[in-house]
Parts: structure tokens; C-alpha cells; sequence
């Protein structure tokens, strides 16, 4: 019986060439189908079909089964998805003469072939493994033939033994394929030593996973492998998810064991054997994880190499911007020229400042001198220059503004899904002589030591960003370590521009900054508006804002509603449901799918919750529901969602749907890095768990044009008073002084 639920899609036959295939197994490849059970695939009997899927190795002389599902992806066209397969092992004389006989068993030819078939007949190959001693029984077999085939066998077998324990342990093919392409003929004596060591190398394999796995091995919940393994695990997942830098022992103890779900007491043995593997690093009272701790030395080293090389001075540097104002019909203050300058004359500088500062205008007029000062043409400079940031709007925005390509930090530096590495790095250094970096708020020590890593010894570098906007997603307190280090080189604007006599956001920003509100929130003016209201009427009164504010002419792309939290009434979740019918009501011609208790209908605005670097789109970018396929006349018999993300298409099935969710409201947290037209921000005591200063200064600063918030005022004026975030662990402030102190 084939394996697998025989309701499920198969195709059996042979492959026939490999399209493209990855480091990690994936192949995208052609097949020639013999058999199927699927009746839309029975066409294709006798002919070949693509298929895609992840494989250890396929051979032209194997039959396979492959399972999965059709699919019509909008860029490949129809294809088979395999999520699994199965290798048909050759039967009967005629296939084991073949197999034998092939390119694998060298100097086995079709004579020799037949003979053994013949004595040991259709299931040759099971006998061999069985017993190789079977072998000796066909004439003139020689003792070192026998060796061979047998060791050949073995080989071949092996790979699609160890995948289907592991298949059988729980872990996909995919993740299969992952681990013995790191293991290879280890992994079956891992799996019966140590199941948990698969943890510490494979990132891209659940914790959770493996421990599920260790459970059917019958480990003990409480043998020390497994403790190991979870005191690595819950490091990772603390530190990732508060962005912390390091932890205390007493921290990890108390999470260890409530993971455990025991009292363990032996975690200075453990902790210590983590170091020694080069896991973690324990400094004082202080737990790294070891990639966080060499992220950090490594900023600490070359910022001070940066930093300590000469300065390069111009002589007619103040002529050259006079002229460039006269150019750009601008004038620049003594803070945007003393930043300009410096970024032109020093190694390394940090610009800050918040919004309407001319952050923007600056960036733009560093390129333009930098050009003029190094007399380059478009195609040389563009070599020289890197326009960095962490997101893709935010790089649009400085490519807009500029005039110059920019990129995301991961474009740049080349990332590759399939080993999770950068390719431009330590071995591969750019030769971007100019770098700037916009958004630098959002950048956590990991992400900046690879950009660093990538990056040669003689590169300038300029940080821009706003260090009172919500922290980094990652671990550390990057642009404000390095600020009030005091031992690198910044500018602070502090001159706002962007405003005029009946204008408020930008001076409400400022308020919230320094802790001192105004009595002016209350009032209205050109840009800005606080509608009061209780929050049991913050719905009611939001559904007809936005319907007054759809009268006017605004679309899914210049307005954006934000909120704190999720939960709760006035949550995103609930309010999301609601602004659907706002928005995009349902009406005979517009196609819906339900998913849980999410509608999915045609023009539903869309926010994107996870990377897809496949399909070129990532966590934070907002599309819309362009068109719906029901089950019934798509090639893979299932829903489809097809949603538009500024001309690129991108196809969900079912088990995508949980990749995207609603965007007519979004988290503050998600709207870091954008800004839009009009922001509308609810406000009510109910989001007090998450009302404090950082949170509702980044939501009012995504607003170029207009805000409204609405709600209750005190919930407002409470949260600009609130600094209560949660204070990250970080030393690379000290470092740097340190670093700084002891060598000047």
C-alpha cells in the first residue's frame, strides 16, 4: 500500500531533471507521471508535469510517489506541490536488472545484473539487505563485488531510512531533510543518543518539535539532556521576546523550571556546560546568548575603528552647500549644515532628531555634495552608495525623497532563506564606500553587527533616526545606547519645520516627548482633531468618522486607523470586523471565504503578518483582496485569496490564511517605519496596560497630514505621563565607554 492516506493527491513515475534546486533540498523539477489518483492530473499520464516539493535526491532510475496537491501559482503556472514522497524500491527482473545495472553500482553490468536477479529473483534487493550472504550463492561473484554492492545498497537505503524515523518522530519532510543534511549518516545515532542536539544547530526546527519527539523516545521530563536543551531554548525565547540583551540566573531558573513544570536544582552545571559549548556567555552576574554577546563586540570594535580614523576636511565645503540651497530653494539652520558637514567630513555620525526636523532634507543634501565633492557620475556613485532601512516603506521613502535606488538592511546585505545566512558578510564584504541608514530606532545589535560584518574597513557610515519611537522588534537598545554613550559624534535637530500657525501634530509630538501636554490637545485645528467620547461609544463614533471621512474621498492607502492592543472592545480584532462593513460591505458580486471567524471578502484591505521573501512581500506591508477563487474552480480544488501589494500579486491558500489578517485598523507596534496621509488613533483606559509615552509618540508621528484621535482624554493625558515601558537589560552603552575610555 502506497503511504499516506489514500485520499490524499498522488502522482507516481520517474523524475526526469531538476529546474532548480536549493543547498536545503528544495527542487523545483520536471516528472513523468504513470499513475494518479487524482482525476484532474489524469491528463497527464504518459506526460510530464513541474513539480515542486523538498527532496534528499532523486535518482532517473527510481520510481517515486509523490504526495500533495496541484496548484496554479500566478508566476510558475500549474504545478504539483509535494509535501512528501515516497521511493518505490525496483521489483520483478526486468526492474532489478535495471537498478543493478545502473550508474550506482559501478562495474555491475546487465550480465552480472540478470544473474543475480535470477538467483535471487523479484526481491533481490530485500534479500540482499536482509542477508548479504545471499550474494555468495550467484556464480562467479567475487568477494569485493559483493562488498561493493552491498555497501552501495546500504548507502542507498540508508538516507530514506533515517527520513522516514524521523517523518515517523513527527517532523515534516522539509524539516527531515534539514536535519540529516546536517547530520547525514549521524542522525539515526543522534536520535538514540540525543535527540535534543538537533535544538542547538537547526534554528529553523521547533524546540517544541524535538521535545514532542524526545517525548516518544520515552526521555524523562527531568533528564538532564533535556534540561539542557530547555534552559537553552527559554534564553532564546526570554530574550527574543523582550529584546533584552542578557538575562539574571534567577530569571532563567524561574522560567526554566516553570516550563518544566519541576523544581530542578543542578543549573550551575547546566549553564556551565552551555558555555562551554559556546552557547551562551556568562559575564559577572550577566547571561548572553553567545551571537548577542559577539554582536555587541563586534559594534564595540568597529564603531571605535570608525571613529578613530581621520577626519576628511573640505575646504569649500560652506560655499558648495550655499549653492545647493540656492539650487533646492532652500535654507538650511546651523543644525541641518553642522549635520550635513559632519557626515561629509567624519567616519561615523549619528543624526537625530523627531518629526519635522528635516531629517529627509538632510539625507538628500549629503548625497548631492558627497557626488559633487567626489566627482562621480549617477552609475559610479550608486556603486559607492548604500541607502539603507530596516523596512520596505521606509527605504521607498528615502529613495523617493533622494532620487537614488535604496534598499531594505536584508536586500542589501543578500539574505538567503534557504540557510538563513547573509551572503554579503564577514567572507563577502560590499564595496559601498557611503553608507546611510534611516529608521535606526528599529534596528536591533543582531541586525546592525551582519550590516557591519558586511562592510569594509574604509566605509562611512551615517545613522538616522528618532530614538524616542518604540525600540527595536530584537534584542538591544541600539540608537539610544550609542547616543547617550556620549563617545560617537551626533547631531541633535531639534528646529522644526514641517509646521504651520494652525498646525499641531508635529507640537504635539513634542509635548508627548517631554512629558508636558498641553491643554491644546483638546482643541482643533487644520491637521488635527481629539474627539471626546467614552469608550463605550469609541465604536459607534469611529464607524461614523470613518464613513464621513470615505464621503471626503479617502481610500485604504491614505488613511490608516491604529490602535494599542488587540483585545477587548475597543481591540483591534473587534473593531477590524466592524470596519470591514464600513469599508468594504458585503454585496452578490464581491466572492468570501471564512476562516475561523474571519470573513475574507474581495477588497478587503489586508495587513501582512510574516515574511514571504518568495513573494517578495513581508511583515508590516498592507495590500488589498484583489480577487477570490472558490475550491470548485480552482486547479487545486481549494480557496484561494489573491491579494495586491502595490502591483505584486501574491496567492493564498487555506493554510496561508494565517499569514494575514484585516489591516483597516493595525497595531501601533505595525505601523513603525510607515507613515500616512491621515492616522485615526482610538483612545480609552481599557489599552492602559499598553498606554505609555514611546508607544502613542510613535502612533502620533505616523501622521503626515492629519490625526484624529478619539476617545477619553485622561486616557490620553495619562499615557504621555506614563514612562513605565519595560526597561530592556543592555550593556553596550558600557562597552562602548569602556572601550572608548581605555583606549584614547
Amino acid at each position: 500500500m502506497l503511504w499516506g492516506d489514500m485520499m490524499e493527491s498522488y502522482i507516481k513515475g520517474n523524475f526526469r531533471r531538476s529546474i532548480f534546486k536549493s543547498d536545503k533540498g528544495y527542487v523545483i523539477g520536471i516528472f513523468k507521471v504513470r499513475e494518479t489518483n487524482d482525476e484532474s492530473l489524469e491528463e497527464y499520464i504518459n506526460h510530464t508535469i513541474t513539480f515542486t516539493g523538498y527532496f534528499h535526491e532523486l535518482n532517473e532510475d527510481d520510481t517515486y510517489v509523490l504526495y500533495g496537491e496541484t496548484v496554479n501559482h500566478p508566476r510558475y503556472g500549474f504545478q504539483f506541490q509535494s509535501t512528501r514522497y515516497e521511493r518505490i524500491k525496483p521489483t520483478g527482473k526486468e526492474a532489478v536488472v535495471e537498478f543493478l545495472s545502473s550508474d550506482l553500482f559501478p562495474g555491475v553490468g546487465e550480465k552480472l545484473a540478470k544473474s543475480i536477479a535470477d538467483v535471487l529473483g523479484d526481491n533481490a534487493l530485500d534479500k540482499i539487505l536482509e542477508d548479504e550472504n545471499c550474494l555468495y550463492l550467484v556464480p562467479k561473484l567475487t568477494e569485493n563485488k559483493i562488498k561493493k554492492i552491498v555497501n552501495t545498497l546500504k548507502k542507498y537505503e540508508e538516507s530514506h531510512q533515517t527520513i522516514s524515523r524521523l517523518i515517523d518522530l513527527g517532523f515534516s519532510m522539509k524539516e527531515s531533510l534539514s536535519i540529516y543534511n546536517e547530520y547525514k549518516s549521524n542522525t539515526m545515532r543522534i536520535i538514540d543518543n540525543n535527540i535534543y542536539q538537533f535544538s542547538y544547530n537547526l534554528s529553523d526546527i521547533s524546540f517544541l518539535k524535538i521535545d514532542k519527539a524526545a517525548n516518544l523516545l520515552n526521555i524523562d521530563l527531568a533528564d538532564e539532556r533535556r534540561v539542557k536543551a530547555v534552559t537553552l531554548y527559554v534564553m532564546k525565547k526570554l530574550i527574543y521576546q523582550n529584546g533584552d540583551s542578557y538575562l539574571s540566573k534567577d530569571v532563567i531558573v524561574q522560567n526554566v523550571n516553570k516550563f518544566l513544570n519541576i523544581d530542578y536544582d543542578n543549573y550551575d552545571k547546566v549553564l556551565k556546560e552551555l558555555e562551554d559549548d559556546d552557547y551562551i556567555v556568562i559575564d559577572g552576574d550577566d547571561y548572553y546568548l553567545e551571537e548577542i554577546w559577539s554582536a555587541e563586540a563586534n559594534i564595540v570594535s568597529r564603531i571605535y575603528d570608525m571613529t578613530s580614523k581621520p577626519i576628511q576636511k573640505y575646504k569649500n565645503i560652506d560655499n558648495l552647500l550655499s549653492e545647493l540651497e540656492k539650487i533646492n530653494s532652500i535654507k538650511y539652520n546651523d543644525e541641518q549644515r553642522k549635520a550635513i558637514i559632519k557626515a561629509l567630513e567624519n567616519n561615523f555620525l549619528i543624526i537625530t532628531g523627531g518629526p519635522g526636523t528635516g531629517k529627509t532634507t538632510i539625507i538628500k543634501a549629503i548625497t548631492e555634495l558627497y557626488q559633487h565633492l567626489n566627482k562621480l557620475d549617477y552609475d559610479e556613485f550608486t556603486e559607492r552608495l548604500a541607502l539603507l532601512a530596516p523596512t520596505g516603506r521606509a527605504s521607498k521613502r528615502m529613495s523617493e525623497s533622494t532620487f537614488l535606488p535604496a534598499s531594505t538592511i536584508h536586500r542589501f546585505l543578500k539574505w538567503n532563506k534557504d540557510d538563513g545566512q547573509f551572503m554579503v558578510n564577514e567572507s563577502n564584504k560590499s564595496d559601498v564606500e557611503l553608507v546611510i541608514v534611516d529608521e535606526v530606532s528599529m534596528i536591533d545589535v543582531n541586525l546592525f553587527d551582519s550590516l557591519l560584518k558586511g562592510l569594509k574597513s574604509n566605509v562611512k557610515m551615517i545613522l538616522v533616526g528618532d530614538y524616542d519611537q518604540l525600540p527595536s522588534v530584537g534584542p538591544g537598545n541600539l540608537l539610544k545606547d550609542l547616543i547617550c554613550s556620549e563617545m560617537v559624534d551626533v547631531v541633535h535637530l531639534k528646529h522644526l519645520y514641517r509646521q504651520d500657525e494652525n498646525s499641531y501634530i508635529i507640537s504635539l509630538a513634542y509635548e508627548i516627548k517631554d512629558g508636558d501636554l498641553s491643554g491644546n490637545f483638546l482643541n482643533a485645528y487644520s491637521d488635527y482633531t481629539f474627539l471626546k467620547c467614552s469608550a463605550n461609544h469609541i465604536k459607534s463614533n469611529l464607524i461614523r468618522l470613518c464613513e464621513k471621512v470615505i464621503s471626503k474621498g479617502y481610500d485604504y492607502k491614505r488613511l490608516q486607523i491604529l490602535a494599542p492592543m488587540y483585545k477587548g472592545e475597543n481591540g483591534i480584532d473587534t473593531l477590524n470586523k466592524e470596519l470591514q462593513d464600513v469599508f468594504n460591505p458585503k454585496a452578490d458580486e464581491k466572492r468570501e471565504v471564512k476562516y475561523g471567524d474571519i470573513i475574507f471578502r474581495e477588497h478587503d484591505k489586508i495587513l501582512q503578518l510574516v515574511n514571504m521573501p518568495d513573494e517578495n512581500v513581508f511583515n508590516g506591508d498592507i495590500g488589498v483582496i484583489k480577487y477570490i477563487k472558490y475550491g470548485n474552480t480552482s486547479k487545486s480544488k481549494k480557496d484561494e485569496i489573491y491579494v495586491d501589494f502595490d502591483g505584486n500579486l501574491v496567492k493564498y491558500t487555506p493554510k496561508d490564511f494565517v499569514k494575514i489578517k484585516h489591516g483597516f485598523i493595525i497595531s501601533i507596534h505595525k505601523s513603525q517605519g510607515s507613515e500616512f496621509e491621515m492616522v485615526i488613533m482610538p483612545m480609552a483606559h481599557s489599552y492602559r496596560r499598553m498606554l505609555y509615552k514611546k508607544l502613542v509618540y510613535t502612533g502620533v508621528t505616523r501622521a503626515k497630514k492629519k490625526l484624529i484621535i478619539i476617545g477619553e482624554p485622561d486616557a490620553f493625558a495619562m499615557s504621555v505621563q506614563n514612562n513605565h515601558e519595560y526597561i530592556r537589560n543592555s550593556k553596550l552603552l558600557d562597552k562602548i565607554k569602556y572601550k572608548f575610555e581605555n583606549n584614547s
